[in-house]
């Protein structure tokens, strides 16, 4: 599934780069991430971070595929345990597919606002001490949606997440449901 992603991933960015403008975006940025439910107790986001890069394909609509190594934080009270807290720390390389519109300026714009949604995988790389990685699911796909800033040289994108699966691998014993998390990110247009 990986191999075929990837291959998936190649022949677009090679189709869309023979005929349109190519912006690289490399960005840094936090995240707050939640969880759909916890069984007999609150989750609560932590702030967590990600770095990495995009290649957006395109003037006014525009594909944009990235790469990004992103560390997410929750805090997880469970109330019905002795020892009722642990934090979820989970790494991982979060490999987003955005379609997007520029819905005021366009990318050689001094200013513009771009809209934006799409696909995404992420690949968990390491866990915190509080979490068992072999519980979890390796891959996890989600949707999202967000909204950009390009100012000059300079972009700013938010966007929110919502997983289609469940991070854990058996949901028997205690359930935290589907991942959501909104990212902030900032970075450089570099045009070629």
């Amino acid at each position: 599934m990986k191999k075929l992603f990837a291959l998936a991933l190649s022949i677009l960015c090679i189709s869309f780069s023979s005929f349109s403008q190519t912006t690289i975006k490399p960005t840094i940025g936090l995240n707050i991430t939640d969880f759909s439910k916890s069984d007999d107790g609150t989750a609560k986001g932590k702030v967590g971070y990600q770095f990495g890069g995009s290649i957006a394909f395109g003037k006014k609509f525009y594909i944009e595929p990235g790469v990004f190594y992103v560390g997410k934080s929750t805090a997880f009270t469970i109330s019905n345990q002795t020892n009722n807290e642990f934090k979820a720390d989970i790494k991982g390389v979060r490999v987003p597919v955005a379609l997007g519109l520029n819905v005021l300026g366009n990318e050689k714009s001094f200013i513009s606002v771009r809209g934006f949604g799409g696909v995404s995988g992420f690949f968990v790389t390491s866990v915190g001490d509080d979490v068992d990685k072999s519980e979890l699911n390796s891959t996890n796909w989600g949707l999202f949606a967000g909204a950009g800033v390009d100012l000059f040289k300079f972009f700013v994108d938010m966007s929110y997440e919502w997983s289609l699966t469940d991070i854990q691998k058996d949901v028997s014993a205690i359930n935290i449901g589907k991942s959501r998390t909104f990212y902030i990110s900032a970075g450089l247009r570099i045009n070629l």
